[in-house]
């Protein structure tokens, strides 16, 4: 039986529900390296993150869901599809990291020279087409 990895993710609650979506549609599959991810978030770099992955036989279906999964646009909480507001695309990163602005500068710089971990991260939508980063 031969696993085949159908994605990578950063954290383990996105895994989850796209693992939670296969398994809805009777596809077993299976998260790699989630514990030492969650627990040691620098690690996650060094195994590649969180990764799902499927049986062979059960990859082109499985696939397929993902994409179309992964493919929906982002909504907000009244139900209306997020954009960007430079280009007005729906095409968005959610979750994305960003080191933009005074804080997360000083934040490496100060990481760099006491050789500590806690980096200022913003957590924003990102455009995947136009690059512009936002709440």
């Amino acid at each position: 039986m031969e696993l085949i990895t159908i994605y990578t993710f950063e954290n383990s609650v996105e895994a989850h529900l796209l693992k939670s979506k296969l398994e809805s549609e009777d596809i077993p599959c299976f998260l790699f390296d989630e514990n030492i991810s969650t627990v040691m978030p620098l690690y996650s770099l060094a195994t590649g993150g969180i990764k799902l992955k499927v049986r062979q036989e059960h990859f082109e279906i499985a696939e397929g869901i993902t994409q179309a999964y992964l493919s929906q646009p982002l909504i907000d909480e009244n139900e209306e599809i997020l954009k960007c507001p430079r280009c007005k695309s729906s095409n968005l990163y959610y979750g994305f990291k960003s080191f933009k602005g005074l804080a997360g500068i000083v934040s490496i710089a100060i990481s760099f020279l006491m050789m500590i971990y806690p980096v200022h991260l913003n957590t924003v939508k990102r455009c995947k087409d136009c690059g512009t980063e936002f709440k």
